[in-house]
């Protein structure tokens, strides 16, 4: 299976790679949009013993070499498992990215008086790196279609959009790649969206999603209980790595703002 949401060539060049897993001992794959060596076994991204990383193609900056084993920085980019938590008491919406050591990876506040579709990610609540926005394409819908921008380039690694009659009944969201070709969806399921939707107090009821690219599962999203606040985790264990992870985040991250519109 090729998908990819952070380019708009049809896949992201994979080098063969000749280093094994120092966990499971199977090849790792060299990552170039991550910069990163990943193990599809252990569905983990890892760092091996003595291994050089592969040269770009002409033109393109080589891959760092790994001389020994080191402990991953984490990041937005390379995780199987987030948690994207609203601040509770604040006046304008806040969310904070956290990996699954509850390590802050990402932080985007909502600025007073702004419209919806002004949606800027940092790496962290000092908000002086700026890492992806995400912006309204389509106005005559306030929550309708989103590019999620990379700051640093300004080129888009993707696109969402929801589908707004469908989302009556339960909700769903298309998701694109950057070249604006729809590749999967997220998809809420459909009992407990009813239950949400028409049982007395059913609000109180966690949403549950599945992601899907190509028609496979590849993730979930899992809204946790709570009465005051906005807790959503994600298992991105099957999610491609040659995808890109802020698109999945982005989705997450505007799920919870419609859900407090909707509250």
């Amino acid at each position: 299976m090729t998908i990819c949401l952070g380019d708009t060539s049809p896949s992201i060049p994979m080098a063969a790679a000749s280093y094994p897993c120092p966990v499971c001992r199977n090849p790792l794959t060299w990552i170039a949009q991550y910069n990163a060596w990943y193990c599809y076994a252990c569905k983990q991204y890892r760092q091996p013993a003595q291994a050089v990383a592969p040269s770009q193609p002409a033109g393109g900056p080589a891959a760092p070499a790994a001389h020994a084993p080191q402990a991953q920085v984490p990041n937005l980019w390379n995780q199987n498992v987030y948690r994207i938590r609203r601040k509770v008491i604040a006046l304008a919406q806040q969310y904070y990215v956290e990996d699954q050591q509850g390590r802050q990876i990402g932080y985007s506040k909502q600025k007073m008086f702004k419209l919806k579709e002004d949606i800027r990610v940092f790496a962290n609540d000092q908000m002086t790196q700026e890492l992806f926005r995400i912006q309204q394409t389509n106005w005559s819908d306030a929550w309708g279609q989103f590019a999620i921008i990379d700051s640093a380039s300004g080129q888009a690694v993707g696109h969402v959009r929801r589908k707004a009659l469908a989302s009556i009944v339960r909700s769903e969201w298309e998701m694109y790649n950057a070249a604006n070709q729809l590749v999967g969806g997220i998809y809420e399921k459909t009992g407990r969206a009813l239950a949400r939707r028409f049982v007395p107090m059913g609000k109180l009821i966690p949403a549950k999603m599945e992601v899907t690219l190509q028609g496979q599962t590849v993730a979930t999203i899992d809204q946790q209980f709570k009465v005051i606040g906005d807790l959503w985790d994600i298992n991105a264990q099957g999610f491609p790595p040659n995808a890109d992870r802020r698109v999945l985040v982005s989705c997450a991250i505007l799920m919870g703002m419609i859900e407090r519109q909707q509250g």
